[in-house]
């Protein structure tokens, strides 16, 4: 009962901290940048422990921020392309130290330094593309579309969990998480469908739908965030199983660390990108 209780009050916290954020540009930008340098960290930490893999989280996880800022800058048309080259640089010295730091395994080191950027960084940054579009003469900040990621990604946990636990019978990928059933994905799924034509009618009763999604474009993008946000939290566990551990961290109390807790995040974002530019909406 106590740990219900922490976890409930951690995820009303989480939740709420997330939503208020996308009310204004600053706050969105400067509550990601952090979570993605706590995740890097994080990440940097767990694969350091491998024997004989060194990377370094300080350099990895600065660089993580910067990408973070420069695409928002970037994005926003506060910056010109050039604000990547300090990011540019942070790689390249992160692959040039390994020739002067004597490692036991430099590859494994170079592997995982590039994998903190690829599979965490990157994903994060890319929220900066749905959060600013440009309308031809100029750019706007809209809150909708990584927003409703969020939103559909809660949806179809809940969904999941409760189909699940009431008809799950057939496991979905029982060799790496044995707690998830094909019934709870398709209950999950079927929820986030119709939770994201509810966005679309909401939107579009209230004149705020900026993407110009029709109803089963919603509905596509939210079987897109439902697809890769399961393989998200599927490619996290076989990272979890793959380092012999059952939590990336215990930052959030009752809910382990931020890996856990995004990791449906880094793979729906840059599918609802791919989605969206796919559209010609972005």
């Amino acid at each position: 009962m106590k740990n219900f209780i922490i976890r409930t009050i951690t995820a009303v916290f989480f939740v709420a901290a997330i939503v208020t954020s996308f009310l204004r540009p600053e706050a969105m930008i400067l509550l990601f940048a952090l979570v993605t340098g706590m995740t890097v960290w994080e990440f940097c930490t767990l694969v350091s422990d491998r024997p004989g893999v060194q990377v370094n989280r300080f350099i990895a996880s600065v660089a993580a921020v910067y990408l973070f800022f420069a695409m928002a800058g970037y994005n926003s048309g506060l910056t010109p392309p050039t604000v990547f080259i300090p990011y540019l640089v942070s790689i390249i010295y992160l692959m040039v130290a390994e020739l002067y730091l004597k490692a036991e395994d430099p590859v494994n080191n170079w592997a995982y330094t590039l994998m903190s950027q690829l599979y965490i960084a990157l994903p994060f940054s890319l929220l900066n593309v749905l959060a600013f579009r440009s309308t031809g003469t100029s750019i706007q900040y809209s809150y909708l579309a990584p927003l409703s990621i969020f939103v559909f990604l809660w949806v179809n946990d809940a969904g999941a969990y409760i189909c699940g636990s009431l008809l799950g019978r057939h496991k979905l990928f029982p060799r790496i998480s044995p707690g998830k059933s094909w019934e709870g994905s398709i209950g999950g799924g079927l929820l986030v469908v119709a939770a994201s034509i509810g966005v679309w009618y909401l939107t579009e009763q209230y004149g705020v739908n900026d993407l110009g999604l029709t109803a089963w474009e919603w509905a596509g993008l939210g079987l897109v965030i439902v697809i890769f946000g399961t393989w998200g939290d599927l490619v996290e566990s076989l990272l979890k199983r793959t380092l012999h551990i059952k939590d990336s961290g215990n930052i959030l109390p009752g809910h382990g660390g931020m890996l856990d807790r995004f990791d449906s995040t880094l793979m729906a974002v840059p599918a609802s990108v791919v989605y969206l530019y796919t559209l010609t909406i972005v």
